[in-house]
C-alpha cells in the first residue's frame, strides 16, 4: 500500500527528533570523554609523569663504608678489604653450565661450588646478578677480566668487606660481623633499609654488635634505568653515603697480643685495668679463634672443632665466665669486718686447721692450722679459718655490701657480648632465690669466696683497682669515637677509711713480698714495679669425708675437668699504684702457682716499654724467665704479623 503525503510528514519529523536526542547524547558523552582527557592529560600531568618515571627508573641503596675499630694507639684491629668477586647474569650468560665450566677452569673452584653456584643461578630472576665466587687473588680476578669474551654474562666486581689483621688476638672482644638473619630483624619496628639488602653484614658479637649503628653509616642512593622486565639499563646518577664513624678503644695491642699469647693452650682469662681512669688495657680470653672465618662463612668441620672443644674458645671468659672468686674474695671479707669494728689490723685469731659448727667441720687449706693468725698474715698466708671466724661476727648483709661496693654482683656497661651480673649473695637474695633462709654454715663458705658468690674476671680487676685506688673506678672500653676522645668522669671516693684500705694493701703486699706469702714466687724485684696481690683457689667439686680421711686426692690425679679454678688478682706499683691485674686459670690447680706468674708478666709487661726486663725478675728465676719470653710467638709490633713457623 502506497504511502500517503501525510504519513510520509510524520515519519521524517519523528525520525528527526531521534536524530537529534541521539546527536544530543553523543556529543554530551563526547564532551565528558573530552574533560576527562583533558583532567588527564593536563591536569594530572605530573602525578602520571611520575608513576611512569618510577616504573623506568630505581632508586637503590649503596652499601656505606663500615667505620674502623682500632687499639688506643690507632692500630687497625677491624678494618676493610677490597674484595674481589666474580657474578654472573643468567639472561646474559645463555649456556650456564657452559659459563661456570669455563669460569672454573680459570679460578680455583670445586665440583660442589660450581654446582651451588648453577643452582643459585637457576633459582633466581634470568636479570639478576648472582655472585659465584669472591675474595679472589688479584691474579685470578685478572684472568677473569682478560678472558671476558670467553664467558657471557660473567663480570669481575671490587667490593669491600670486613677483616680483623689481629685475627684470634682481639675475637672475643671485637666479635665479627655476618649477614642480617631474621633473628636480627625480630623486635625491630622500623629497620633500617640497608639491613634488606641480601647479603648485608652487620655486627653479630662484642664491640661489631654493640656499637653496630656509630660504625655502619649512612647509605648512599644510586638512581638506575631499567626495563619492563627489570633489567637494569644503565646507572643515571649516585650520591655516597656517610662512612660509619672509627672507634678507637682503650686496649693496647700489644699488650693484648702478649696475654693472649701468655695464657698458651691454658682455658682462660686475664684482664688489666688502668686504676686512674679506668681504661681496660687488657682483656684476654684463651683459647681464641679466628673471627675471619666467620666472616666468609666459616666450615661444618671448623665450627664442629670449635664447639667440641672443652676448653671453650667461643665463650668469652673474660666477662661472661662467673667462677667462685676464692680466696682473693678475703680482701672483701677483711674489709667489711674492719669497717664492722668486729676486727683491727692486730686482732688475733686462733687457727687450729679447721672450726667445727654443727654436725661439720670447716677446714683451712693449711691441714695442721696457722696457729695464732693476724689480719696480714692471715693474707699473706690465706689463712681460711680466719675468715670463718670473722665472718660469723660480721653477717653476710654487711660482706656482700662491701662486695658490691667493691664491683662484686654488678654487671658493667662495656660493648661486649654476654657481660654477667655475677652473684653477690645476702639474706634477700636467699630469700628471693630460693625460698629459703640464708644459714650460717652459707656465711662460713662464702667468707673465703666459695658457695654462691661468683664474679667475672673483669669484676675481679675492677675490685683490685678499687682496693688499691680507694676510689670506685668504672671499666670503660671505647676511648675514642672519629678521634673525639670520650670523656671519662673522675672516680669517686669508695667511702672506706684509707687505714683499712692500707692495712688490706699492706696483707697483699706481703702475699708477694713476705717470707712466708703464697705468691711470693711471682714477686717483682724492681723496686719501681713492687707487685702486691693475693691468690686464689677454687673448688669445682665438694671433697667427701672419705677422700679426706684418706688424705685429698691431689688435682694432678684428677681428670682436667674436676680439678680446682686457679686465681690471682693484684696490682703495681705498690707504692703508686697504676695497673691492677686479675688472672682466672680453669682447671689450673692452685692459684700461686698457675695464675701468679701469668698475673706477673702480663702487669710486667704493662709497666714496660717492650718485653719485661729480665732485671724485674728474681735473680733465680732469669735462666728460666729468658728461655719463656724468646719462646712466645709474640706478633711485630709494626706489621702486626705473627712469627713465621719453623719447619721441624
Amino acid at each position: 500500500m502506497r504511502r500517503t503525503a501525510r504519513d510520509s510528514e510524520e515519519s521524517n519529523r519523528s525520525l528527526n527528533r531521534r536524530t537529534l536526542l541521539l546527536g544530543g547524547a553523543m556529543g554530551a558523552m563526547i564532551a565528558v570523554l573530552g574533560a576527562r582527557m583533558r583532567y588527564l592529560q593536563v591536569d594530572q600531568a605530573d602525578e602520571f609523569k611520575l608513576l611512569a618515571e618510577e616504573n623506568r627508573i630505581n632508586i637503590r641503596l649503596i652499601p656505606p663504608v663500615r667505620g674502623l675499630i682500632q687499639d688506643r694507639n690507632g692500630k687497625v684491629i677491624a678494618g676493610n678489604e677490597q674484595n674481589y668477586r666474580v657474578v654472573i647474569t643468567r639472561e646474559a650468560a645463555g649456556d650456564v653450565d657452559l659459563v661456570m665450566r669455563r669460569l672454573a677452569s680459570i679460578i680455583p673452584m670445586t665440583a660442589e661450588e660450581m654446582q651451588q653456584a648453577i643452582d643459585e643461578v637457576n633459582s633466581l630472576s634470568a636479570f639478576v646478578p648472582v655472585t659465584v665466587a669472591e675474595r679472589l687473588s688479584w691474579a685470578d680476578f685478572s684472568k677473569v677480566a682478560l678472558n671476558a669474551p670467553a664467558l657471557p654474562g660473567v663480570v669481575p666486581e671490587v667490593g669491600m668487606s670486613r677483616r680483623y689483621p689481629l685475627d684470634t688476638d682481639f675475637a672475643h672482644v671485637v666479635g665479627y660481623v655476618g649477614p642480617v638473619s631474621e633473628k636480627d630483624l625480630e623486635g625491630v619496628e622500623n629497620p633500617d633499609p640497608l639491613l634488606k639488602i641480601p647479603k648485608f653484614q652487620i655486627g653479630k658479637i662484642g664491640v661489631e654488635k654493640w656499637m653496630e649503628d656509630t660504625l655502619r653509616g649512612e647509605a648512599g642512593t644510586k638512581r638506575i634505568e631499567v626495563n619492563s622486565a627489570g633489567r637494569v639499563m644503565r646507572e643515571l646518577d649516585r650520591q655516597e653515603g656517610d662512612p660509619g664513624l672509627d672507634i678507637r678503644l682503650t686496649i693496647d695491642a700489644d699488650i693484648q697480643n702478649f696475654a693472649q699469647v701468655r695464657l698458651g693452650n691454658e682455658s682462660a682469662a686475664v684482664v688489666v685495668v688502668d686504676v686512674t681512669n679506668g681504661d681496660i688495657i687488657c682483656i684476654a680470653s684463651a683459647p681464641s679463634f679466628d673471627p675471619n672465618l666467620f666472616v666468609r662463612g666459616i666450615s661444618h668441620t671448623d665450627y664442629k672443632a670449635l664447639t667440641e672443644n672443652d676448653h671453650r674458645p667461643l665463650a668469652n671468659k673474660t666477662v661472661s665466665g662467673a667462677y667462685p672468686p676464692g680466696s682473693t674474695f678475703k680482701v672483701v671479707t677483711a674489709l667489711a669486718a674492719l669497717e664492722a669494728g668486729v676486727v683491727t689490723p692486730e686482732t688475733k685469731v686462733s687457727c687450729p686447721g679447721y672450726i667445727e659448727f654443727g654436725q661439720r667441720r670447716f677446714h683451712c687449706w693449711k691441714r695442721g692450722g696457722h696457729g695464732t693468725v693476724r689480719l696480714e698474715r692471715s693474707l699473706a698466708e690465706s689463712c681460711d679459718v680466719y675468715y670463718y671466724e670473722v665472718a660469723q661476727k660480721v653477717g653476710i648483709d654487711k660482706i656482700a655490701e662491701m662486695g658490691r661496693r667493691l664491683g662484686l654482683g654488678h654487671r658493667f656497661d662495656i660493648p661486649m657480648s654476654a657481660v654477667t651480673d655475677g652473684i653477690m649473695p645476702d639474706k634477700a637474695w636467699m630469700l628471693e632465690r630460693y625460698k629459703q633462709e640464708w644459714r650460717i654454715g652459707d656465711t662460713i663458705n662464702a667468707s673465703i669466696g666459695q658457695g654462691y658468690v661468683l664474679a667475672s674476671p673483669l669484676q675481679l680487676a675492677v675490685m683490685t683497682a678499687r682496693v688499691a685506688s680507694g676510689r670506685a673506678v668504672t671499666p670503660r672500653l671505647v676511648r675514642m669515637v672519629n678521634d673525639k676522645e670520650v670523656p671519662v668522669a673522675e672516680a669517686p671516693p669508695l667511702d672506706v677509711p684509707p687505714e683499712y684500705l692500707a692495712a688490706v694493701r699492706g696483707g697483699m703486699n706481703a702475699v708477694v713480698n713476705g717470707d712466708h706469702g703464697t705468691g711470693k714466687s711471682s714477686r717483682i724485684v724492681d723496686p719501681t714495679m713492687i707487685f702486691a696481690g693475693k691468690s686464689g683457689t677454687s673448688q669445682v667439686r665438694n671433697i667427701s669425708k672419705a677422700e679426706r680421711d684418706a688424705g685429698v686426692i691431689s688435682n694432678d690425679d684428677l681428670p682436667w675437668n674436676r680439678r680446682d679454678h686457679a686465681l690471682f688478682v693484684g696490682f703495681a706499683p705498690y707504692d703508686a699504684p697504676r695497673y691492677a691485674v686479675a688472672v682466672v686459670v680453669e682447671h689450673g690447680g692452685g692459684g700461686s702457682t698457675a695464675a701468679a706468674p701469668i698475673a706477673r708478666d702480663v702487669i710486667l709487661r704493662c709497666m714496660s716499654d717492650g718485653l719485661p726486663s729480665l732485671e724485674a725478675y728474681p735473680a733465680s728465676q732469669r735462666g728460666r724467665i729468658e728461655t719463656m719470653l724468646k719462646e712466645l710467638p709474640l706478633r711485630d709490633p709494626v706489621t702486626g704479623q705473627p712469627p713465621a713457623k719453623t719447619e721441624t
